[in-house]
Order: structure tokens, then C-alpha cells, then sequence
């Protein structure tokens, strides 16, 4: 599907209030990953959280800027008003957010969602956690504020999604902060506390996802499960098993196993 297609169809399923719909554009094993509540829901488990969203709230959805487009990736930025509103309601009335989304063929292997909202919550289209407000006031008291927050997981993210930073087998916390423009102290806190993992899980969880991708890919699900794991950025075989058994719960022979049962 063409990218432009896709984000419409994707911004009409939120408008539609339709929880379907909306799920539909990830793949049925794909992950929706909400920054902000720190957490992670599946296909179905994504329809059974917005069914009950959609049934106590109403929000309109609207694409800002351009589309942007990476190695089976897209990006964007939008912004949600309260139905039935135009563009004249109140500052705290809307908030803005981006998402990334990695792509495997007419679908979506995972979305990740970033958004601030003013006063953390009022009008969330998926509320954030009181944990979520504790990493806020942390930030404030360690002198990253929310504006500089924001605009280092948009850099970060866009480091490992489409330029595929992961891949690199020496990739280091200093290089990963000089390239993403912050020091090392606040690109921690941005993992630790924005993400919610070290940095080497957070490392890790990169090089997994692109691994299952590979491990499904029928182009190659012949192909050596080692050298998957150094394409990926590992630098050994039990490493990458210990990973990937930690991440998804099953070794990749496992999960490679169960991709080509569910293709025949």
C-alpha cells in the first residue's frame, strides 16, 4: 500500500472510532508501543484496549507536515482536537505527537507512539500511567525539559528506525548521544526513564524486531540463524538467542518455525 494510503486510512479508523480498524494496520503479530504509558499491546490486544477507549472517548485526529519515508518505515506527526472543535479551541484543549511506524509488506510489524499532552492526561487518546507523570517531574528536576524530551526521542528514534543505527555491532551509549546531538546523562535518562529499559535492552529490542522480520521473510527463511543474528548487530550466537528468548519468549528457531507454519 502507498504510504500516503496508508497513514489516511489510519487517521479515518481513528476518526471512525472503529478499534478494528485502526488495530488492522499492524501485521497480526505486530506491536503498538505507547512511549508515553510504557507499554506494549498486540494486534488483538490493541482492538480490546480501544473498544473500551473509544467507548468513553471522542477525539479528531489530523496529520501535520509531511509524511516521511525511510527504509520500510514511515514517520509523522499529527494532532488531536476534541470532537467536534476546530482548529480555534484552546491551547490545552489539543496536544500534538509523532509516530513511527516499521512496515512488513501492506501492514505495520510495529507502531511506536510519542505524544505530550498538557497537564499529562487530560485528554489523552491513550491515557499515561501515574508512572508517566513521575518520569515527567524526574525530567524537570535533572534540567531535561519536556521540549528538549521530545526532541531527543524524535531524533533517537529516528536514528534507529531509519538509518537502522542497532545494526552497528559497536554502537556505544557516547556515539549514540553524539549522533542523536545530547550528552550522554540525558540520552540515559531519555532510555532509562522515557523508554523504561537500559540501554542495551533498548539496543536489544531494535535488533530483535528486525530479526523477526527477517526470520519471517520467505526470501530467506532458509537462511543461517547466525548470520541473522550479525546482520542484526550481535556479535554472538548465544547472545542473540538470550535476547530474542527475552524479548518475544521463544528462540528463533522456535519463532522461524511457527512464521513458516503460518504461511502454508
Amino acid at each position: 500500500m502507498h504510504a500516503t494510503r496508508f497513514v489516511e486510512s489510519y487517521f479515518d479508523a481513528w476518526n471512525e472510532c472503529d478499534p478494528k480498524g485502526v488495530a488492522d494496520h499492524l501485521t497480526d503479530d505486530g506491536i503498538y508501543r505507547d512511549v508515553p504509558e510504557n507499554s506494549k499491546r498486540s494486534h488483538d490486544e490493541w482492538i480490546t484496549y480501544l473498544g473500551k477507549f473509544f467507548s468513553s472517548y471522542r477525539h479528531r485526529y489530523e496529520l501535520i507536515g509531511e509524511i516521511l519515508l525511510g527504509n520500510d518505515t514511515i514517520a509523522f506527526q499529527y494532532q488531536v482536537y476534541p470532537a467536534n472543535t476546530g482548529q480555534e479551541c484552546e491551547s490545552n484543549e489539543f496536544y500534538r505527537g509523532a509516530e513511527f511506524m516499521t512496515l512488513h509488506g501492506d501492514a505495520a510489524m510495529r507502531i511506536t507512539d510519542y505524544y505530550d499532552i498538557p497537564g499529562m492526561g487530560q485528554h489523552a487518546h491513550v491515557a499515561p500511567s501515574l508512572s508517566g507523570e513521575t518520569q515527567f517531574h524526574k525530567y524537570a528536576k535533572s534540567g531535561l525539559n519536556s521540549d528538549q524530551l521530545q526532541e531527543y526521542k524524535l531524533a533517537l528514534e529516528k536514528l534507529m528506525e531509519s538509518r537502522q543505527a542497532f545494526l552497528s555491532s559497536d554502537l556505544t551509549l557516547p556515539s549514540l548521544a553524539e549522533a542523536v546531538g545530547c550528552s550522554v546523562n540525558h540520552l540515559s535518562q531519555v532510555i532509562n526513564s522515557g523508554f523504561g529499559m537500559s540501554f542495551f535492552d533498548y539496543l536489544n529490542e531494535h535488533r530483535i524486531e528486525h530479526a523477526r522480520e527477517l526470520l519471517a521473510s520467505s526470501d530467506i527463511q532458509s537462511g543461517s540463524i547466525l548470520n541473522i543474528a550479525f546482520t542484526v548487530g550481535f556479535n554472538s550466537n548465544s547472545a542473540f538467542y538470550a535476547a530474542f528468548k527475552k524479548c518475544v519468549g521463544q528462540t528463533p528457531a522456535q519463532y522461524r518455525r511457527a512464521q513458516v507454519k503460518r504461511t502454508h
